[in-house]
């Protein structure tokens, strides 16, 4: 099945915007379609590939939301001041069996069955004890403190929807309707590669010229943090018939192949052309800093995203880039991510034309609105702006100067992570 529908590209040579990009993205991408049954207690995180409907009522039957008295509103709106004997006590698990008179009260329990005919709690601390008796307090609305059957969830409501990432809660929702496993899609597939012949891994051997390779062990975390089974194959040394072999090879058994480095215009790029000769390029550059020179593309039936070199750019491109479209490839339909406005602690003169995003520390403020940070350069090998940073600062490509204390929109790490 192909990942990529390729006639949703068209001048790959163009340079085109931040926002075509993304449009162009959710076109192209399509969901891969297979399955398989996953564990209820394994699923967190795990995109769902079937509605699911709910099968019982929860709760299941009235119960109380408080430790106090049951007893029948109706006989109770009747003769409100009418002290009342205890017909016995209903417990969570332990339901009253006996019988009672409507003018008697059952002492109950939180999360215990309401008695029959019974639909009404007194808290405890509200009632007074006279003679072995109950004194009801006045004015009780019929209802009170009883939580109704089916009042979270109702027998064949629809109760998530396929393409749901499930969360935490969301996994709680499916236990309290008695689920043992659910169908997911499968994870993302992604064969991850570094290029460059002056790279080393950490650890290795250093020559004159080398730097480790720091690359690999930022995207592979996060793409594990967009949901995918990542395989590292290392690095490619650079050499045409190399990256190209190794390329093909990949995306024979991957959904996604991912390199960083050598798609921009050097001697030794060839990753763009390898791709051109095996596979297709969809688009490559884009009007956005850091990461201009970012190839989408396609071999075969597996999607390829080719990074930037440069770790910042390339941790960037992943975050904006490739996390919308391992959601589509992994069946997500929700992409919703929160951002919010902070006012700027710097003054910043942009070219007009491009989007930014700006390495950014936000602060909370005495006041509802925050002030956000930039660091104190912006060049894309600066590794230490990344763990100083807890966010992006997301420049819209129309701006062109930013003065202190304008509003700006940030992108918190926690959201772009998830």
């Amino acid at each position: 099945m192909k990942r990529l529908a390729d006639d949703c590209f068209a001048n790959a040579a163009e340079m085109i915007s931040a926002a075509e990009a993304f449009d162009k993205i959710a076109k192209a991408a399509t969901r891969i379609v297979s399955t398989e049954l996953c564990p209820l207690s394994d699923c967190a995180g795990r995109i769902l590939a079937k509605d699911i409907f709910a099968p019982v009522n929860v709760p299941p039957a009235d119960n109380s939301a408080v430790d106090g008295f049951a007893f029948s509103f109706s006989d109770y709106e009747n003769n409100p001041g009418h002290p009342r004997g205890i017909a016995g006590t209903s417990a969570a698990g332990h339901p009253f069996s006996g019988k009672a008179k409507k003018d008697q009260v059952i002492k109950i329990l939180t999360g215990a069955v309401m008695p029959a005919g019974f639909d009404t709690v007194a808290m405890i601390e509200d009632v007074t004890l006279e003679d072995g008796n109950i004194l009801l307090p006045v004015n009780l609305k019929p209802g009170a403190n009883c939580r109704k059957a089916g009042e979270d969830i109702r027998e064949g409501q629809l109760l998530l929807s396929k393409g749901t990432k499930l969360r935490p809660q969301e996994v709680g929702y499916l236990a309290s309707i008695g689920t043992v496993s659910v169908s997911v899609y499968r994870r993302t597939r992604v064969a991850l590669f570094s290029t460059g012949d002056e790279l080393v891994n950490p650890g290795g051997d250093r020559f004159p010229g080398s730097i480790y390779d720091s690359n690999r062990f930022i995207l592979a975390p996060t793409l594990r943090a967009f949901g995918c089974e990542v395989t590292d194959l290392g690095i490619l040394r650079d050499g045409l018939e190399t990256i190209r072999n190794a390329l093909e090879t990949a995306a024979k058994s991957h959904d996604l192949v991912v390199t960083s480095g050598g798609v921009s215009m050097g001697d030794e790029d060839h990753v763009k052309t390898a791709l051109g000769e095996i596979g297709h390029l969809h688009f490559w550059r884009i009007a956005i800093k850091p990461g201009r020179p970012l190839a989408l593309g396609q071999i075969g039936n597996s999607a390829f995203v080719g990074l930037p070199g440069n770790p910042i750019a390339a941790l960037v491109c992943s975050l904006k880039f490739v996390r919308p479209l391992v959601a589509k490839l992994g069946g997500l339909t929700d992409m919703e991510m929160l951002s919010f406005k902070a006012k700027a602690g710097f003054s910043l003169n942009k070219k007009p034309g491009r989007t930014e995003w700006l390495r950014g520390r936000y602060s909370s403020g005495p006041h509802a609105i925050g002030t956000v940070e930039k660091f104190h350069t912006d060049g894309s090998g600066v590794l230490s702006s990344l763990v100083w940073a807890n966010g992006l600062i997301e420049i819209d490509d129309d701006v062109t100067h930013i003065e202190k204390g304008d509003l700006v929109t940030f992108l918190p790490f926690s959201e772009l992570l998830k």
